[in-house]
């Protein structure tokens, strides 16, 4: 790692690094423990996983449907240090900084001549606002998305090996690595199913592709048994115990019924308003009916309200402000990916077929779920880190193109992305720039009133 740290390019590198961990840092000591996204339910999950090691009856509570790996972790986290409840966003901080890492390695392997794309791709996601608010909030979110950028990780990486020597393995060795992390993701929540999903897919279409079916067979069998060893015991548990896999509709879930929109129109796929930028947060009018505007301002800007005032003009600007510069990296997602299809389609066994599959099967199940969750709770960017590891590869790539040596547009896109890290350390670092005073959250029930 210190030959990326190199020089001056190394040593600013390095400065917006530690700026970004000491941000997660002063989060995780000034952001209150109950805040943030279902923090209050997950808590006292976790206190109960303390008391008796017992797994509960998943319609208990808010958060008792959820699989029990980051409770029970956390817990005997807390256990072993007499509860110093700190340890538990400090263990998400840990999470999210090795999903960093993973992409920083990602990008070393797959790309190893171009070490400051390995540095973007690193920066991307230690400045990503979502990135930040999880690593600070009592949630299992930071870990799911860990174990299911390691299956993707471990997808890849043997895929480009496999290329430059096909005979050095049959790749059960790595389907069984992928199976663990992907069991691993399906323990922390249900949306880790996607891991597997992308294992799967990835072998069936190499299979497909190169004409190996039994090869392939060999892989989805390894990996899905091992996923269903190490995660899905707990789903079969539950179908044993309570005639479900997966609960839904609970009673203690039911207020979300009367949360807004409470519909979705196709329409909502599709436009995506100004006030995206206007005015980010999720009970705009014209907000709760944008599905993607929703979940861009809420992926690069605190839409919900959980770290930022709820009405501020200031807040309201600086959210315009960011949302405006996060247009370029999202830009350059969107051309690394297109990079990234042709690569694949010219190649039957690409490393980035199992990147594109995780993307493309992310946010078809997301626009699944919040077409069948029409409220704007369920709207959130932060349900979208699975996705970290494409986005980081594939952003960087455009981005290193664009401010490589002689580029004209190569200023331009520093300053924008300057831009974007001034704005994204206002408003992700904690009673910073804004004193909060007011309960976390948007208040829907006085929107609705009105």
């Amino acid at each position: 790692m210190k030959s990326l740290f190199s020089g001056r390019q190394g040593a600013i590198a390095l400065a917006l690094a530690l700026t970004a961990i000491a941000i997660r840092l002063w989060n995780v000591l000034h952001y209150p423990p109950d805040w943030g996204f279902d923090s209050a339910a997950n808590w006292r999950y976790i206190y109960r996983m303390a008391h008796d090691w017992a797994l509960p009856n998943p319609s208990a509570g808010w958060s008792t449907a959820d699989p029990p790996l980051f409770f029970a972790t956390t817990a005997a986290l807390m256990d072993a240090s007499n509860f110093t409840i700190l340890l538990v966003p400090m263990f998400n901080t840990a999470a999210g900084l090795g999903l960093v890492a993973l992409a920083i390695q990602l990008v070393r392997e797959l790309d190893p001549e171009r070490p400051r794309r390995a540095l973007l791709a690193g920066g991307l996601l230690l400045f990503l606002p979502a990135h930040i608010y999880m690593s600070a909030m009592v949630s299992e979110e930071m870990l799911v998305a860990l174990f299911t950028s390691l299956c993707a990780f471990l997808l890849a990486r043997h895929a480009a090996r496999r290329a430059i020597a096909p005979s050095e393995a049959d790749g059960l060795g790595n389907a069984a690595a992928v199976g663990v992390a992907a069991g691993l993701a399906l323990l922390s929540k249900l949306t880790g199913v996607l891991a597997i999903a992308t294992a799967g897919a990835t072998y069936a279409l190499g299979g497909l592709r190169l004409r190996a079916w039994r090869p392939a067979f060999a892989r989805i069998l390894v990996a899905a048994l091992l996923t269903m060893l190490v995660g899905g015991w707990y789903f079969a548990r539950n179908r044993a115990l309570y005639g479900y896999f997966q609960p839904f509709g609970l009673p203690a879930h039911q207020v979300m019924f009367e949360m807004p929109p409470g519909e979705r129109a196709l329409l909502d796929y599709v436009r995506i308003p100004l006030a995206t930028w206007t005015d980010p947060q999720l009970l705009h009018p014209d907000l709760l009916h944008s599905v993607w505007g929703s979940t861009f301002a809420t992926i690069w800007f605190d839409g919900h309200r959980f770290f930022l005032p709820r009405d501020s003009a200031r807040v309201r600007a600086l959210g315009g402000v960011t949302l405006l510069f996060a247009l370029l990296p999202t830009f350059a997602f969107g051309v690394g990916l297109i990079g990234g299809m042709r690569r694949a389609r010219a190649s039957p066994d690409s490393s980035d077929a199992p990147l594109l599959l995780l993307v493309a099967l992310t946010l078809a199940g997301y626009a699944v779920y919040t077409w069948q969750n029409p409220w704007f709770a369920v709207i959130k960017g932060t349900s979208l880190l699975g996705l970290s590891l494409p986005f980081a590869y594939y952003a960087s790539d455009a981005l290193d193109h664009w401010t490589g040596k002689g580029r004209r547009s190569a200023p331009f896109i520093w300053v924008i992305m300057a831009g974007l890290a001034v704005t994204v350390i206002l408003s992700s670092t904690f009673n910073l720039a804004f004193e909060k005073t007011e309960v976390s959250g948007l208040q829907w029930q006085e929107s609705k009133e009105r």
